[in-house]
């Protein structure tokens, strides 16, 4: 009788990696975890011998990281072969499962970055700083809400495709199709990050150069807008990121080392906090 995972084993593997995708996260193993708790339902559905059940869950125990919310695409296709090995299909056995495994962690990370990291989060937070204006608790209500429900039905959406497509996903995900989609998307985030970056952060020098009697005859801002307006804004966003990027720099010491910056520019008079005592 062939075997077939009930909706219960689905819903309850699915919930798995919802919850726990992040399960004993650490550099060695990363989602190593998290993905064994999502399949351990499946395996015991399909299963009824003890050493089959280990055999089988012995093949999730490989090093496993992407992104987590289009990476569950990654486990609903291992949850449909886990069914036809379990089926005894003769093609579908360890070896491959992890090849596939393997294979589709990198396309789908860069995809779900630029997609998910680089696009859709950006694009909420903007509307949530726009709808916190004057202190309003509505931006932060809002983003928790709506980023909830992207997350769990985005997430339950790309698992339960995963399953019905199976191995058919991997062609699309990793041939030129994908590649275009994954180039597309990244440009589109660069775009947005762009876009954001424009509109929230703002970076302005208050330096001036005074006469004799103490007017000013050059101000630097009124210049630079004349030439390239956002010129300072666009250069430390640059800088930023070719830290981070270029010289894998973290966050927080790029964080850090603007502080610095900021601080030492109000020294010279090159900014102007607005600050009166």
């Amino acid at each position: 009788m062939e075997k077939k995972l009930s909706k219960k084993a689905l819903s309850k593997s699915f919930h798995n990696w919802y919850y726990g995708h992040l399960t004993c996260f650490s550099q060695e193993h990363m989602q190593t975890f998290g993905y064994l708790c999502a399949m351990l339902p499946l395996v015991e559905e399909l299963y009824t011998d003890e050493e089959e059940k280990a055999k089988a869950m012995n093949t999730y125990t490989a090093f496993f990281n992407t992104e987590p919310q289009l990476g569950s695409v990654i486990v609903g296709i291992t949850a449909g072969l886990e069914e036809a090995r379990a089926n005894g299909q003769e093609d579908v056995d360890e070896e491959t499962i992890n090849g596939l495994r393997a294979g589709l962690m990198g396309p789908i990370a860069g995809i779900g970055d630029s997609l998910v990291v680089g696009t859709v989060i950006p694009i909420l937070l903007g509307i949530a700083m726009g709808m916190s204006t004057g202190g309003s608790p509505l931006g932060a209500i809002f983003y928790i809400i709506v980023w909830n429900l992207f997350a769990y039905f985005g997430m339950k959406f790309m698992y339960f495709k995963g399953y019905e497509l199976g191995g058919k996903a991997v062609d699309f995900l990793i041939g030129a199709q994908g590649e275009a989609l994954r180039d597309s998307i990244s440009m589109l985030g660069g775009i947005v990050i762009g876009a954001v970056s424009a509109t929230w952060v703002s970076v302005t020098t208050s330096l001036q150069l005074l006469n004799d009697s103490g007017e000013p005859y050059l101000v630097l801002q009124d210049k630079l807008d004349q030439v390239f307006p956002g010129l300072l804004t666009a250069v430390f966003i640059i800088i930023c990121w070719y830290l981070m990027a270029k010289k894998r720099m973290s966050p927080i010491k790029v964080m850090l080392l603007l502080v610095v910056v900021a601080f030492v520019g109000v020294l010279v008079g090159f900014f102007n906090p607005g600050l009166t005592y």
